[in-house]
């Protein structure tokens, strides 16, 4: 592999399915854990209560993830389980999303509940979400571009259902598949934004005109040498990334295509925006993870990863399965987890996201 600067968009070789799906899912992992902290907070206010973002906060030097990356587990595993067969996918991802709900996982975003709700009261997945364009299906379709990138309508109709099983709003699904068109140019080793908006225009249904005028003034943005947070001020996002799927996408856009090769940079690029960071950061480290694999993700935060029963083990478990039968037709049950163990770990995990919460009434501020 030829040696790419951080900063440069130049293109470089493209990494194998394996490493590409595995850098994906624990680039998911790092980006939500070391962005959690951070949710919700301005820039000024993160700055003063967490002078050093390139460490885990939630925890005293560790790291736990959120939904994001629950969500990214639970479609790797019903891609495994379905073959990629549509109707097999939607309803597979349907029930991993209705037991996912019963393990009370902390801080469900209200549409994702809604609509995991009406999967459970007898809402099909294709009947079952709520109208809303937040950014809950983008951080879930990173790896369906990694893994689908080259087929354009079964990629399509893989994201389709993934985003419209909880959001319907048309841009929800333009965001989801924009990601996942990221994740799989950053794969190939084409992360630049020439690139990019080529493959966008060939294979956007749609062409929505307000989103690729956002696109246009982010590549734009690139090519100025402008900061993420200067890039997302510009867009009038000075209080922090909103959870509206045409803010999160273009600033995760900008800090990948700004950072194509250097996943540390990247992330704390997107992370000192503010607003909605785990979030931000779990899409931006799927992307970006696609592109360098596990050994371009800093080791550090892998090893302090606090994850069980999904460890950063059992998440390249299943990673590398996806792989193996994407490449080899190899069949089998995906990795899973008793349902107990996942309802002890949220329940840990919620106690500790009070605790951070009543922290937070606390000065600095």
């Amino acid at each position: 592999m030829k040696t790419v600067h951080p900063n440069s968009t130049a293109a470089s070789e493209p990494v194998a399915m394996q490493q590409s799906l595995v850098g994906c899912l624990l680039g998911t992992a790092v980006g939500d854990a070391l962005g959690l902290p951070f949710e919700g907070l301005t820039p000024s206010r993160q700055s003063k209560m967490f002078p050093d973002p390139a460490r885990y906060h939630l925890l005293p030097g560790k790291g736990m993830v959120s939904d994001d990356t629950q969500h990214q587990c639970l479609l790797a595993q019903a891609l495994i389980q379905s073959d990629g067969a549509a109707e097999a996918f939607a309803k597979d991802l349907a029930w991993r999303l209705r037991f996912w709900l019963l393990g009370l996982p902390a801080g469900v975003g209200f549409t994702s509940l809604r609509a995991t709700i009406k999967l459970w009261l007898g809402w099909s997945p294709h009947t079952s979400g709520v109208f809303s364009a937040g950014n809950g299906p983008a951080m879930r379709s990173a790896i369906l571009g990694v893994c689908y990138g080259s087929q354009p309508e079964n990629l399509r109709r893989l994201i389709s259902i993934g985003t419209r099983i909880t959001h319907t709003d048309p841009k929800a699904e333009t965001g989801a598949l924009a990601v996942a068109l990221a994740a799989h140019c950053s794969a190939q080793g084409e992360p630049t934004p020439e690139a990019y908006i080529k493959i966008l225009q060939d294979l956007m249904p749609v062409q929505n005109e307000e989103f690729f005028a956002l696109i246009r003034k982010t590549t734009a943005s690139v090519h100025n040498g402008e900061t993420t947070e200067t890039f997302a001020s510009g867009l009038g996002l000075d209080e922090g990334v909103t959870g509206y799927m045409f803010h999160t996408v273009p600033v995760v856009l900008h800090a990948w295509l700004r950072h194509p090769r250097d996943f540390k940079a990247a992330l704390l690029a997107v992370i000192r925006c503010g607003g909605d960071t785990d979030t931000t950061g779990a899409i931006l480290g799927s992307i970006v993870g696609a592109g360098v694999g596990k050994e371009g993700i800093p080791e550090k935060w892998l090893d302090n990863l606090f994850e069980w029963p999904q460890t950063v083990n059992w998440m390249e478990r299943l990673a590398t399965q996806l792989a193996d039968h994407l490449s080899h037709g190899k069949n089998g049950k995906p990795p899973a987890v008793p349902f107990v163990f996942s309802f002890l770990r949220n329940l840990f995990f919620t106690a500790v996201v009070l605790l951070h919460g009543f922290r937070r009434m606390l000065p600095p501020y």
